[in-house]
């Protein structure tokens, strides 16, 4: 048997990080079984479905590197096929049509819950043999006896009667099927061997099997995956940070360690945390999925962030960076020019954007200085250290493979003053803040007139702090 997996977003909003891990899943089950992996849209819900949702659909799958097999397949395509099962079932008796009124259906369900009873459909119209009208829906006639056994491959064996199940609208008015009756058809017409989605779904389970069985369809097997918690415990939601799978694109995020964090939500192989693709495909299996929901932590994806941008090429870390400068309106840069701020900075950072940020400071001119180190290190006794660098850079004949470091201890040497009495004020003239990289390494890639500039720049600021 070849084994067929498919994710089925509907596309009503962005990609979710926890659409995102259902989709890792299916194709990691599907990848480790040398079998296909599809993809769906839902689309059925055409008040609330959009392009713009379809477009971020396929852009989020497309970063993560989650390539389905064969053409995508759009249940708003498909009603013909879903009407040609609707009905079977009407003509086999085992659908029909109801008329009843929103408004009794609402009585009914306080009447239940006042009196103690679970809320369900009460099987008025059940054997009426009602005929279809601009306001009936249909309804799946639910075995009344028996119950509905299965194995789910996260929680093991899952039984429920069929008594505690109620009559399933399969059509809406407009005759447009309901969720439950369409992905039974989908997911048989696609002969999918495997439904992997989100424990919110193991209730419908048990409904879609009696579908399955009454339309003559073989029965997949299942497998529901915990949901994503936030770290305070309650589901995972935009108050508790980026939950698009493209924001963490435009947050600086790498893609392999978003799939390799997303991996890791509810799956574990030892106690080994960074996988390549390939490991993730080959050690892959359900037997360790936790029943337990997951609680996303964005302090280990920005961990997992920093591992990868350090095996990165920093050529292509170069390019996103100068992705981010023009998309944030910094203008255009090289990214030859970029190439030694990676080098310079991408340990003490967790994403592009805060390797961006950092860089700023070397590549655009400084507009202000940390205003705690300027009232500290820019003082008057600081303007003849600058002034002696000044002067030593001016003598420099080869800015390239001068001897920079040396250079600062040469002053140091010269004043007979301590590293800091030079170096912090220069730093802070170089950079505006006072904490960075080695101040050669800084100079280096400032040039040798814009380091001058710079300095003359500090010692005019503390001049006219001065006077001021």
């Amino acid at each position: 048997m070849t084994v067929v997996t498919r994710f089925a977003p509907s596309p009503t909003g962005y990609l979710h990080v926890g659409g995102a891990r259902t989709a890792l899943f299916c194709y990691l089950f599907a990848r480790h079984h040398g079998g296909q992996f599809e993809l769906r849209i839902e689309d059925t819900d055409t008040e609330r479905s959009t392009e713009a949702s379809v477009q971020a659909i396929f852009d989020g799958m497309q970063w993560l590197g989650l390539e389905y097999d064969n053409e995508v397949r759009f249940q708003s395509k498909n009603l013909p096929r879903y009407h040609e099962c609707l009905e079977r079932l009407l003509d086999n008796k085992l659908a029909y049509y109801c008329d009843c009124s929103k408004e009794r259906l609402e009585k009914l369900r306080e009447k239940q819950i006042k009196s103690g009873e679970k809320p369900k459909y009460d099987g008025k119209c059940r054997d009426l043999n009602l005929s279809k009208s601009p306001e009936t829906i249909v309804r799946f006639k639910t075995p009344k006896t028996g119950q509905v056994t299965f194995i789910d491959l996260v929680r093991g064996e899952i039984t429920v009667a069929n008594n505690e199940l109620d009559d399933l609208v399969i059509a809406r008015a407009d005759g447009m099927p309901t969720y439950n009756f369409s992905v039974v058809v989908d997911d048989a017409d696609m002969g999918i061997t495997h439904v992997i989605r989100g424990d919110d779904h193991v209730n419908n389970t048990p409904r879609q099997i009696n579908l399955y069985k009454a339309l003559g369809f073989s029965i997949p097997e299942f497998a529901h995956v915990p949901m994503i918690l936030g770290d305070d415990g309650a589901r995972l939601s935009k108050r508790h940070g980026a939950v698009s799978v493209m924001q963490y694109a435009e947050d600086g995020y790498l893609p392999e360690a978003v799939l390799n964090y997303l991996v890791r939500l509810g799956w574990s192989h030892g106690d080994q945390e960074i996988f390549s693709k390939e490991e993730m495909i080959n050690y892959f299996s359900f037997n360790n999925v936790s029943r337990a929901a997951s609680a996303f932590n964005t302090q280990k994806l920005d961990w997992i962030n920093h591992h990868y941008m350090q095996q990165a090429d920093p050529k292509r870390l170069a390019i996103l960076m100068a992705e981010h400068l023009e998309k944030t309106g910094h203008g255009h840069f090289e990214v030859d020019r970029l190439m030694p701020l990676v080098a310079l900075f991408k340990e003490r950072v967790h994403t592009i954007n805060e390797l961006t940020d950092l860089s700023l400071s070397l590549l655009l001119p400084i507009s202000a200085y940390d205003e705690k180190s300027a009232q500290k290190a820019f003082k008057s006794a600081a303007i003849e250290p600058l002034e002696r660098v000044i002067s030593h850079c001016r003598a420099v004949n080869d800015w390239s493979t001068a001897d920079l470091h040396q250079l600062i201890a040469d002053v140091v040497a010269e004043l007979e003053v301590g590293f800091g009495k030079v170096g912090m004020p220069v730093r802070l003239a170089l950079l505006g803040q006072a904490q960075g990289p080695a101040i050669d390494a800084i100079m280096r890639i400032l040039g040798q007139q814009e380091t001058i500039h710079r300095l003359q720049q500090a010692i005019a600021f503390i001049n006219s702090q001065t006077t001021g």
